[in-house]
């Protein structure tokens, strides 16, 4: 179990106000919209970048290094937020990242703009899991649910918005403002984060698994640079791949060793033998192969064979994330309703198959609806499948393993993500060499130069244009064609996921989209188990309160069992009570509740001395009644947990404690004034 413990109490910070809260949430989202936009908004700015830059070989790297350094720096900056508090951390992570937007802006090179798109790589992964790490210290839990529900549309959003608004940039401004825009709201965010995010570390120093960390990242960039440099810049039969390939696999396996060994490592090796966590991993990897890699090249078809403008290129590709959106949301309702989650795995990637297929198909003579409809179906598998992974996962794992199981499962989709647009890349590049040659060959007067310009190919006659077109659509064909053996792949793997029984805490949060999108909230497990609690609470109703306190066997009424919890909860948390407290909290004047705290002191269960409230021995013993009861209760909501346990039983007790010290805390802050 991990050492880290969370953060302070609400009631150990200042109080923050209904419009502090909203304006740091405000700032956090800023944050988590660089992050998240930056994954595909250089999509349709890449071929005007290569017509640029050069280095069409390389252009696949240009989403990949984002992509691999944010994968890393998700797992240490979530750490080092523990250490060092995670508003620093917020802030180190928003500089490192205008950084590397100021540097990918002045690029004059693709060597240069790679290096840069690293760097903003690191920064927007300490951007996107500090923001989760905020949104947990300082958004009340009455509210939290819905302020991580907006976190995560963000991530659907900027899926929609990142290649619309990298083609306006391209078409009216230039392709360096999908870096410079980055620049004046990281300036307004980190003025924002200044002025009104409190710091917050943890009471503990968490161990950092550095070598897990630092293996894991060189492994898989030793396997994508193989995957890219493969056919293109060596031959696969070449001592520089076949030894790149070579030091991937002693590192990952050095990794795994390491990982077997580490005191809190980064992906726990165990998790393995759970065949649910295994087996949504792998087809979490391929989700992720799939979306980013065809996101990234089909603006590159629609642009050269199609001749249609950077904009409306990203427009073009609205029926694919769409259709994803859609069915993320879809699925996740259906789940939470119907507690079935096997179905959309299997669905979802034979429609990913059917959708690349399909999309193999185009070509110069595709109308604009074919192409979208092939699009829908594309995006559709994609969603089916994204969402109903991360719950599967969370069904089936530990409460204190549910950080960490979902942390893997983000992880492997994220890599699969680096992968799938190296391999998009390498396959590409493979084929349009000598594809783009014989096209040449066929017309002798078009200069080299306007095959690779958009604007310059749709410029010429038809007739000289239409064999370098084809060369475009059948080199993207055979990408596409190649994919759908991996999407079959996961069609296969599919079936051999387990289906188990939902816990009531899996179905209250299947429908949040955060879940699937972003980034999850860290691995402490108790800010996890706490999230559990929280969503069995909110799906009770009156009759769990009913059928608790019949399963208690006291004698208390419902209105002596609500006075005998306030004092109990009230006098744990702040050392006492009083009628007058309780009154302010429920916005009651106190002579409405007094009645009822005066016939809990007239049966003998409280004390009522003047104002001030106590409990009394037999009050003790009626509460020690219902807390048992409504741990039964707990238990039955949360599978997994062994309740005869004293581990696990103390673990619930100390979440439902500070679940109750925070929801009393955060009675006193709603109660402020609204700042001037």
């Amino acid at each position: 179990m991990s050492t880290t413990v969370a953060a302070p109490s609400v009631a150990e910070r200042a109080p923050l106000s209904r419009r502090q809260m909203n304006v740091i949430f405000v700032t956090i989202m800023l944050g988590m919209l660089l992050a998240a936009l930056d994954q595909t908004i250089v999509s349709t700015a890449l071929p005007t970048i290569v017509d640029d830059l050069g280095g069409s070989g390389h252009m696949s790297w240009v989403v990949t290094a984002y992509l691999l350094a944010e994968t890393v720096s998700t797992v240490l900056v979530g750490k080092f937020g523990d250490l060092f508090g995670r508003r620093v951390v917020f802030q180190i992570s928003a500089v490192v990242f205008v950084a590397g937007s100021v540097v990918a802006g002045v690029s004059n090179g693709m060597l240069m703009l790679i290096a840069a798109r690293a760097v903003q790589g690191i920064g927007g992964g300490g951007l996107m899991v500090t923001a989760q790490a905020l949104i947990a210290d300082v958004i009340p839990l009455r509210e939290r649910g819905k302020y991580q529900g907006a976190l995560g549309a963000v991530f659907g959003v900027t899926t929609v918005l990142g290649p619309t608004l990298g083609g306006l940039f391209t078409d009216h401004l230039s392709w360096r403002w999908c870096f410079y825009v980055n620049i004046p709201v990281a300036v307004v965010m980190l003025a924002m984060t200044a002025r009104y995010i409190p710091s917050v570390r943890s009471a503990s120093k968490p161990l950092i698994d550095y070598a897990g960390i630092v293996l894991v990242a060189l492994g898989a960039s030793a396997l994508i640079l193989g995957l890219s440099w493969g056919g293109n810049e060596y031959a696969w039969g070449s001592v520089t791949i076949i030894g790149l390939f070579v030091v991937s696999v002693l590192l990952l396996t050095a990794f795994v060793f390491v990982e077997l060994r580490a005191a809190e490592p980064m992906l726990p090796m165990h998790l393995f033998r759970n065949p649910v966590f295994t087996v949504c991993s792998v087809l979490s990897f391929i989700v992720g192969f799939a979306m980013l890699g065809s996101m990234t090249y089909l603006p590159t078809y629609l642009q050269f064979v199609d001749g249609v403008s950077a904009t409306v290129s990203g427009v073009r590709t609205l029926p694919l994330v769409g259709g994803l959106l859609a069915t993320s949301i879809v699925s996740g309702i259906v789940v939470g309703r119907t507690g079935r989650y096997k179905v959309f795995p299997i669905v979802g990637t034979a429609l990913m198959a059917v959708g690349l297929f399909l999309m193999s198909t185009m070509g110069r003579g595709t109308g604009v609806w074919l192409e979208s409809l092939y699009m829908l179906v594309l995006g559709l598998g994609i969603g089916s499948a994204m969402q109903v992974l991360t719950i599967a996962v969370q069904n089936t794992v530990a409460y204190q393993e549910m950080g960490t199981a979902t942390s893997g499962v983000t992880f492997f989709r994220t890599l699969g993500s680096s992968v799938g647009t190296a391999v998009f890349g390498t396959l590409y590049t493979g084929q349009f060499t000598p594809n783009l040659a014989k096209a040449l060959a066929k017309v002798p007067s078009v200069p080299p130069a306007s095959a690779l310009s958009p604007k310059l190919l749709h410029a010429l006659p038809p007739a000289q244009s239409a064999p370098i077109i084809d060369a475009y659509a059948h080199t993207i064909n055979f990408v596409f064609r190649w994919v759908v053996l991996v999407a079959l792949a996961g069609f296969a793997i599919a079936f051999l996921l387990k289906e188990v029984p939902l816990r009531d805490s899996s179905r209250a949060g299947a429908g949040d989209m955060g879940d699937g999108f972003s980034a999850p909230d860290g691995a402490d497990p108790d800010r996890q188990l706490e999230r559990a609690v929280s969503r069995a609470l909110r799906k009770a109703g009156p009759q769990a309160a009913r059928q608790i306190l019949a399963d208690s066997g006291t004698r208390l009424t419902p209105g002596q069992a609500w006075a005998l919890g306030q004092i109990h909860w009230r006098s744990r948390a702040r050392g006492g009570t009083t009628v007058t407290e309780v009154a302010h909290a429920h916005h009651m004047p106190a002579e409405v509740l007094e009645p009822a705290f005066v016939g809990v002191s007239r049966a003998g269960y409280a004390r009522l001395d003047d104002d001030r409230l106590s409990l009394t021995p037999d009050g003790d013993v009626e509460v020690e009644r219902l807390t048992t009861a409504w741990r039964a209760w707990l238990g039955t909501q949360l599978d997994g947990w062994d309740g005869d346990d004293p581990a696990d039983r103390a673990q619930l007790d100390g979440a439902v404690r500070r679940i109750a010290d925070r929801l009393l805390d955060e009675e006193q802050t709603w109660r402020e004034p609204v700042d001037a």
